[in-house]
C-alpha cells in the first residue's frame, strides 16, 4: 500500500508543527512565527490551506497554552493576514515580503488589540480607552515586526531555495503492507 502526500500538504503540516512548537515554548510575547507562517501560506500554498494553516495553529495551541477571551480577534487577525499574503503571490521579491511582513504586523495588531478594548476589561469603552489600548500595546507590535520580519525572511528565502524540487507529490510505501507485485 502506498499513501501519496503532496508536498504543498507536507510543507503545510511542518509548518503547523514548526508554528504549535515555537508558540508553545517560552518567548518573548508576541515572538512567535504565526503571523510570517500565515503570509506565506497565503503567497505560497492553496487558498484553503493558507486559511486553515495560521487557524490550526492557533487553535491547537490555545488549548494548549489556555483559551482567552479575545480568541477570535487573534485567530480573526490571522487569517487576515493569510489573505493579505495572497497579495504576494507571483510577485513575492525582497521588498515586498518585508513590506508584507510589515503588514501583517501591523494588520494584527490593529485587530487584536480592537478585541482587546472591545472584550472592556482592560479598558473603558470610549474613544479614548480605544487610543491607549493601541498605545499600550506598541511594545508589542515592535516584537511581533521584529518576529515577522525575521521568521518571513527565513521561510520565504528557505523556500526560494527549495521550490525548484518541492513541487510534486511524496510517496510512501508503507511496510507492512502487501505489494501488488507478483513475487
Amino acid at each position: 500500500m502506498e499513501i501519496r502526500i503532496s508536498k504543498a500538504t507536507l510543507l503545510a503540516i511542518a509548518l503547523v508543527v514548526i508554528g504549535i512548537g515555537l508558540r508553545v515554548i517560552p518567548h518573548a510575547a508576541n515572538f512567535a512565527p504565526v503571523g510570517a507562517i500565515a503570509l506565506f501560506a497565503g503567497a505560497v500554498l492553496g487558498w484553503r490551506t493558507a486559511l486553515w494553516l495560521p487557524l490550526a495553529i492557533m487553535v491547537i495551541s490555545d488549548l494548549i497554552i489556555g483559551l482567552h477571551d479575545t480568541v477570535l480577534f487573534t485567530w480573526g487577525g490571522f487569517l487576515l493576514v493569510a489573505l493579505f499574503g495572497m497579495t504576494l503571490r507571483n510577485r513575492g521579491n525582497v521588498l515586498r515580503v518585508s513590506l508584507g511582513a510589515a503588514g501583517a504586523a501591523l494588520l494584527f495588531f490593529l485587530v487584536s488589540n480592537f478585541g482587546v478594548w472591545l472584550e472592556g476589561r482592560l479598558y473603558p469603552p470610549t474613544w479614548h480607552g480605544l487610543i491607549d489600548a493601541y498605545v499600550m500595546a506598541l511594545p508589542f507590535l515592535r516584537t511581533s515586526f521584529v518576529a515577522d520580519l525575521a521568521f518571513s525572511a527565513l521561510l520565504f528565502g528557505l523556500y526560494a531555495f527549495v521550490a525548484p524540487v518541492f513541487h510534486g507529490v511524496f510517496t510512501v510505501r508503507l511496510p507492512w503492507s502487501r505489494s501488488s507485485e507478483p513475487v
